[in-house]
């Protein structure tokens, strides 16, 4: 069943064995509050195991967020909803960014608007960045919206769901690659990406307009981008500013990498 936003599929059977055989195409389920019955016990312990995020509602919550014309789906207590973008491990990701046209991954922390992620990732991929790291919870929905927004890339850019984005950041950092965050400072040196080009392989962590960076994430970055602004202006949205940190960093690399090659040559 898909609405314009999202992806449902409900059924108890169906979601069960979703969540045995691919529960990472899953973003969240809900289930019947009260049911006793061993398919919904085994429903709630898959998604632990696997890290989906699940609640229970009551059933005619299910039936609304089921309803299809006048009718409600047969949904028997239990609806998941599904993601429409597939998703690597946070090893493989790290691993295949090394070989990326330019090794920089970009992770959202808190950004929950699917429009402005499906913009950054059409960006991304059309500039060759390595992929999106983002927290399996309080994060936009990687639906339809997204996935229109932008233009297929999202099918085809490398992202990772990790369960605690500061880990996350923290194993990345142990492989080589520089964290820096955006919109805060703390004691961490700020750069003017004007000036200064990143150090590759790197993690750029954006935060939402409202809330930023998280501190126990912003406490793995090493070093902070900030954007000046010519005329007083209060913020970015996450896809603007991501779009132009990281053309920026591009063209830092490629001008490095053509002075290197000029030195070797002459």
């Amino acid at each position: 069943m898909e609405t314009k936003d999202t992806v449902l599929l409900p059924g108890l059977k169906p979601v069960l064995e979703l969540l045995r055989e691919s529960p990472e195409r899953i973003d969240s389920v809900a289930c019947r509050k009260g049911s006793r019955a061993p398919e919904f016990l085994e429903i709630q312990e898959l998604c632990r195991q696997h890290h989906v995020h699940y609640t229970l509602v009551e059933n005619t919550a299910l039936d609304r967020l089921c309803r299809s014309g006048n009718a409600p789906a047969h949904h028997q207590g239990v609806v998941a909803r599904l993601s429409c973008v597939p998703t690597v491990s946070l090893e493989k990701l790290l691993e295949d960014a090394l070989q990326a046209p330019f090794p920089l991954v970009i992770a959202l922390d808190q950004v929950k608007d699917p429009g402005n992620v499906g913009t950054l990732a059409r960006t991304m991929y059309a500039l060759g960045a390595a992929g999106l790291l983002l927290p399996e919870h309080n994060s936009a929905f990687l639906g339809p919206a997204a996935l229109r927004s932008s233009a297929g890339a999202l099918g085809r850019l490398p992202v990772t769901r990790a369960v605690n984005l500061a880990r996350a950041l923290d194993e990345a950092e142990e492989r080589g690659f520089t964290i820096y965050g955006t919109g805060q400072s703390g004691s961490a040196p700020v750069l003017n990406p004007y000036v200064q080009g990143l150090q590759l392989p790197a993690v750029l962590v954006l935060g939402s307009e409202e809330k930023g960076v998280r501190p126990g994430v912003a406490k793995r970055c090493s070093m902070w981008l900030k954007i000046p602004f010519s005329r007083s202006f209060d913020s970015l949205n996450v896809a603007q500013a991501g779009g132009i940190l990281l053309a920026l960093a591009q063209a830092h690399n490629a001008l490095s990498t053509s002075l290197s090659t000029d030195r070797d040559n002459s």
